[in-house]
């Protein structure tokens, strides 16, 4: 097989997306450090998947880049030696003062420039996952299939719209979120809305 016929038979593209055998992987090294143009139609390959990735790609809800953070966040913390914890499940009759344990821990605050949503886990059980997270303008619709969502307002002031019924809440506010129903959030302060949130299994 000439050089050609070697770019040409989709051993290349197999490499760089990473379906090729090691031997088939072998080869392809082997092979671009003997030619120059089967290093550059793999260079030409990678950009080409690149491309197309980027053109696709769709971008996560703010939520879900936030949440995704946190857990990265609580999973290094734990890993330096923080001990789990288990914040207690907001009821109708919670207030802020059961949550002051975490709330007034020194890594638990806002970082400056903070522009749409940042959290932070401050308890996990394959059951509930409990997180202070602070929204600046809002939290954009959504829908929950297998978790309840409860909120504690800790400071600012927001408009949970739920379905069609606008709540509106302030510090020591408590407000669940129940399956199936679209739901979003307006912030009403100056200031960003602290919340304890906790995210129950169904």
């Amino acid at each position: 097989m000439n050089i050609n016929e070697f770019i040409e038979s989709g051993i290349i593209e197999q490499y760089v997306w990473g379906i090729a055998s090691t031997e088939e992987m072998m080869k392809v090294e082997t092979m671009a450090d003997l030619h120059p143009e089967v290093k550059e139609a793999i260079n030409k390959s990678s950009d080409a998947m690149e491309e197309f990735a980027m053109a696709n790609a769709i971008a996560p809800a703010v939520t879900t880049k936030a949440f995704v953070m946190a857990t990265i966040d609580y999973t290094v913390r734990m890993e330096q030696g923080e001990q789990p914890s288990f914040p207690p499940t907001i009821q109708e009759d919670s207030s802020i003062a059961d949550y002051s344990e975490w709330l007034d821990r020194e890594n638990m605050v806002l970082p400056t420039g903070m522009t749409e949503i940042y959290a932070k886990i401050i308890g996990y059980t394959p059951q509930v996952t409990t997180a202070i997270v602070w929204i600046r303008d809002i939290a954009p619709q959504e829908i929950h299939h297998d978790e309840y969502e409860k909120f504690l307002i800790v400071e600012g002031s927001c408009d949970i719209t739920i379905g069609g019924t606008v709540h509106s809440l302030i510090p020591g506010s408590v407000l669940s979120i129940p399956l199936y129903e679209t739901h979003s959030v307006k912030i009403t302060s100056l200031v960003p809305c602290k919340i304890v949130l906790q995210r129950i299994a169904a």
